[in-house]
Order: structure tokens, then C-alpha cells, then sequence
């Protein structure tokens, strides 16, 4: 039950279909009508610039975050690694997982809470870093997530137990 598979994968959290499809679909509909109300009514250029760059802004997160939840996250021997194989935090480094109800976490996440402090990063929909906390979660599924979570309490636990 807490062996990993031939390469070493324990767990593999995706994107939600639905949840992917709605979240893209708000950004690149957010830009979509700002960007036709900025060309549509008579503004003063000002206006009509901010609204423009407004609009450029939502279809461009709306673009980051359609490839940013092409990829999985995988739980592994290492630690916590996306599917390009950067590593989110490594198995030796992770102190705790959070994923209570008041917990900062992600929706349908959880947290991890790292020894040490880890450089920023953020991958939109899927997970983010600062510092010593690690949020995965928000365009996932809420089932995978927390099997995830929950596995890996047990491999900490299991390490930490000998």
C-alpha cells in the first residue's frame, strides 16, 4: 500500500476537467469583455489603454494557467515533483502536511510545510511556494488530492518513524 510503482511514483494529481475548462474559460472570458468594452463605447484613451491592458492580462493568465494544468503533480521517492521533473520539495525537506479546514491551503489542496525556506515559485491552478510552505491544490481534483495528502503523512510518517 505505501510502495511506490516501478518508477518510483507513489501518487499522481491532475487537473480537474471541469475545474480546468471553468477557470480557463473565466480568464479568457474576462478578457474577451473588457476587451470589447473597451473598444466599444467612446472612452478617453486612457480608458480605453488601461481596459485594453486589462484585458491583455486576463487572456494572457488565462493562457499561463491552460499550460500550467497540462502537467501533473507526482508524489515520488524524491519528494513532491511536477511532470516536467522540477522538484516542488523534496521528501527529506518536507516538515508536515496541513490540510485541516483553517489550514492556508489551496482549494481541494493541501499544504506542506518545508524544514527550511525555498526560493518563490507559483504555478497557476496547480501549486505555489513561499517560503517554507508549499500549496498544492486549486484546479485539482478534491478526491486525488487528498488521497495524495494523506499518503503523504504515511511516507512521513514512515521516515520518521526509522
Amino acid at each position: 500500500m505505501l510502495e511506490p510503482d516501478e518508477n518510483g511514483v507513489y501518487l499522481r494529481l491532475d487537473a480537474s476537467p471541469m475545474r480546468r475548462l471553468f477557470a480557463v474559460g473565466v480568464f479568457y472570458g474576462l478578457g474577451g469583455m473588457v476587451a470589447w468594452l473597451a473598444l466599444g463605447p467612446p472612452l478617453s484613451m486612457g480608458a480605453r489603454l488601461g481596459l485594453l491592458v486589462l484585458a491583455f492580462a486576463a487572456l494572457f493568465q488565462g493562457e499561463a494557467l491552460r499550460r500550467a494544468t497540462q502537467g501533473a503533480i507526482l508524489l515520488t521517492t524524491a519528494g513532491l515533483v511536477d511532470g516536467s521533473g522540477r522538484v516542488l520539495a523534496a521528501l527529506d525537506e518536507i516538515e508536515r502536511v496541513e490540510r485541516g479546514t483553517f489550514a492556508f491551503k489551496p482549494s481541494h489542496g493541501f499544504l506542506v510545510v518545508l524544514k527550511h525556506r525555498a526560493p518563490r515559485a507559483w504555478v497557476p491552478g496547480m501549486w505555489w511556494r513561499m517560503g517554507r510552505r508549499v500549496g498544492i491544490g486549486g484546479v485539482t481534483a478534491g478526491s486525488q488530492g487528498k488521497a495524495m495528502a494523506d499518503r503523504l503523512a504515511m511516507v512521513l510518517a514512515r521516515r520518521d518513524a526509522g
